[in-house]
C-alpha cells in the first residue's frame, strides 16, 4: 500500500508541474500578443530625435546641354555654293574658308564698276581742263571790263560760264566718289562670296551642301548654312520655376546628371539668370511660369581633338584613370542648384512638422473652459446661449501654424516652430525644438490630424520601421 501512495504522488506532482509550465506558455504568449498583462496608454507613435545638421537646400530644374559659345554662319550675298570645305564636326581656325560662293555675278559687277569709274575720272579730268579755260577767259573779260573796252553782257557770259565750269568740276569729283564708293561695296560682296570661320571652334551643325543656292543676309533673313561652336565650353540652359527662381543666384554651384552618362555626377555654376519670364499653357489652368538659367559646367569635357573631331579621352586624377565626358549639344540633363548651406543647426525630419489651425484649438479651450463653468452654475443664462449659438455659425479665420510634437513623459507636447531652409529629408528648426529632443515623425494619420497637445503617446520605433521596410 505503501508503494501505490508513493506512485500516485510522484504522478500528481507532474502533472501540477505540467499544468504550471502551460499556464507559464500562455502568459507569455497572451503578453506578448497584447491579450493581458500589458495594458496599452495612448497614441503609437513613431519618433526621431533632433540633432544639430548641415542642411543644403537645393533647387531641382531639368533642360539641355547646349555650347556656352555659339556662332550662326548666314553668308552676306545670294548665289549657288560651289566649294563646301568643312563637314559637320570639323574643328576649324579663326579665318579658314568655309565655303565659296559663286563669284561670276559680283566679279562681272566688280569690272563694270571699273569701267564706269575710268568715265567718271575722265570727265573729272575734262572739267578741270574746261575750269581753266573759263577762268582764264573771266579774268580777261573782267580786266577789260574794268577798262570800259567790253560791254557788260560780255563781262557776265564770262562770268557765268567760269562758276557753271566750277559747278560741272565739283559735280564730277561727287561722281568720282559716287563711283569709289559702289565699286568698293561691289568688291566687298565679291570677298564675301568666300565664307571665313569667325574663330576657333568646331562646327557644331551643317545645314547646307554644295550646289544648293543660298540667300543673303544684307536686307533680308539669311540662310542658316552653319554652326560654330566652342564644345568644350558647354552649359546646361534650365527652367527654373517662378516659386524658385527667388532662391537662386550668380555664382551658385551645382551638381549636374546627365542622361547619357547615367551614374555619373557633374558640377557647375550659374553664370546667367533670366529678367524676363517664359509661359507655357498660357490662358489655361496648367500656366507655367518659367525662367531660364544657363549653368557652365565646371567639369573637364570635350577637351582632347584627334582628326580635327571630339573623342572620349581619358584623364588621370590621383593615379586613378577616368573619362572625360563627351558632352554634345542637345542632351538632357538634370541640375540640383544649391541655394543655401547651414551649418550645425537644429533640424528635425520634415515630416515631423505639420501644421494647426490656432484658432479652431483656442474655440476648442474655450469650449472645454465653458463646459466646466456651466457644470458648476446652477442656473444657466440663457442671454449668453444665444450668443454663443450665434458664434457657432459663424466661420472661423484660419490661423495655420507650423507645429512639432515633443515627446515629453510619455506625452505629446505641441509645439509652434520657426522654420529655415531645408534638404531632401531634415529641415532647419530656428526657433521651438532643441537638438536632442524626440519628435513625432508618424504615423502620418495620426501626426497630420488626430494627434493634440498633452495626448499619451506610446512609442514604438520598431513596428513602424517594420512596416516601411
Amino acid at each position: 500500500m505503501a508503494k501505490s501512495g508513493t506512485g500516485s504522488g510522484k504522478r500528481l506532482l507532474i502533472i501540477v508541474a505540467a499544468v504550471i509550465v502551460l499556464l507559464i506558455i500562455i502568459a507569455v504568449a497572451g503578453r506578448s500578443m497584447g491579450v493581458f498583462g500589458q495594458k496599452k496608454t495612448g497614441k503609437e507613435v513613431e519618433t526621431a530625435q533632433a540633432k544639430l545638421k548641415t542642411i543644403t537646400s537645393i533647387v531641382e530644374a531639368s533642360g539641355k546641354i547646349q555650347p556656352e559659345i555659339e556662332v550662326i554662319i548666314t553668308p552676306d550675298v545670294s548665289g549657288e555654293i560651289i566649294e563646301l570645305y568643312v563637314k559637320e564636326g570639323d574643328v576649324v581656325k579663326n579665318g579658314d574658308v568655309l565655303l565659296r560662293i559663286n563669284p561670276d555675278v559680283y566679279q562681272a559687277s566688280v569690272e563694270q564698276l571699273k569701267a564706269n569709274l575710268l568715265s567718271m575720272k575722265a570727265n573729272l579730268e575734262t572739267g578741270k581742263a574746261n575750269l581753266i579755260r573759263s577762268k582764264a577767259n573771266f579774268t580777261r573779260q573782267e580786266e577789260l571790263f574794268n577798262k570800259g573796252l567790253v560791254s557788260e553782257m560780255d563781262y557776265i557770259s564770262a562770268k557765268s560760264s567760269f562758276q557753271a565750269d566750277q559747278a560741272s568740276l565739283k559735280a564730277s569729283e561727287y561722281s568720282v566718289q559716287n563711283a569709289e564708293a559702289q565699286l568698293d561695296r561691289a568688291q566687298k560682296e565679291l570677298a564675301r562670296t568666300t565664307i571665313l570661320a569667325p574663330m576657333d571652334g568646331t562646327v557644331s551643325k551643317l545645314n547646307v551642301e554644295k550646289g544648293e543656292r543660298v540667300v543673303g543676309a544684307i536686307q533680308m533673313t539669311g540662310t542658316e548654312v552653319m554652326r560654330i561652336a566652342r564644345l568644350e565650353q558647354m552649359e546646361v540652359q534650365v527652367k527654373v520655376n517662378e516659386n524658385d527662381i527667388v532662391n537662386v543666384a550668380y555664382g551658385d554651384t551645382a551638381s549636374i546628371q546627365v542622361d547619357s552618362y547615367p551614374g555619373k555626377e557633374f558640377y557647375g555654376v550659374v553664370t546667367e539668370i533670366a529678367n524676363s519670364a517664359t509661359l507655357s499653357g498660357t490662358g489655361t489652368t496648367e500656366q507655367v511660369t518659367d525662367y531660364d538659367v544657363k549653368i557652365r559646367i565646371t567639369t573637364a569635357h570635350n577637351n582632347e581633338r584627334s582628326k580635327g573631331r571630339l573623342i572620349q579621352a581619358v584623364a588621370t586624377t590621383e593615379g586613378k584613370a577616368d573619362f572625360v565626358p563627351n558632352f554634345k549639344p542637345g542632351m538632357s540633363a538634370s541640375v540640383d542648384i544649391r541655394t543655401e548651406t547651414v551649418v550645425n543647426v537644429v533640424s528635425v525630419p520634415i515630416q515631423s512638422v505639420t501644421a494647426r489651425d490656432f484658432s479652431k484649438l483656442k474655440k476648442k479651450k474655450e469650449a472645454k473652459d465653458s463646459a466646466k463653468t456651466d457644470s458648476t452654475t446652477a442656473v444657466a443664462d440663457t442671454s449668453k446661449n444665444d450668443d454663443k449659438a450665434s458664434d457657432d455659425l459663424l466661420i472661423p479665420k484660419e490661423d495655420l501654424r507650423r507645429v512639432v510634437f515633443v515627446v515629453i513623459d510619455g506625452k505629446a507636447v505641441m509645439r509652434e516652430v520657426q522654420t529655415g531652409i531645408s534638404d531632401d529629408t531634415h529641415i532647419q528648426i530656428l526657433v521651438g525644438v532643441t537638438a536632442g529632443e524626440h519628435v513625432v515623425i508618424g504615423p502620418y494619420r495620426i501626426l497630420s490630424a488626430d494627434l493634440a497637445d498633452d495626448d499619451d503617446v506610446t512609442i514604438n520605433n520598431d513596428k513602424f520601421k517594420k512596416i516601411s521596410s
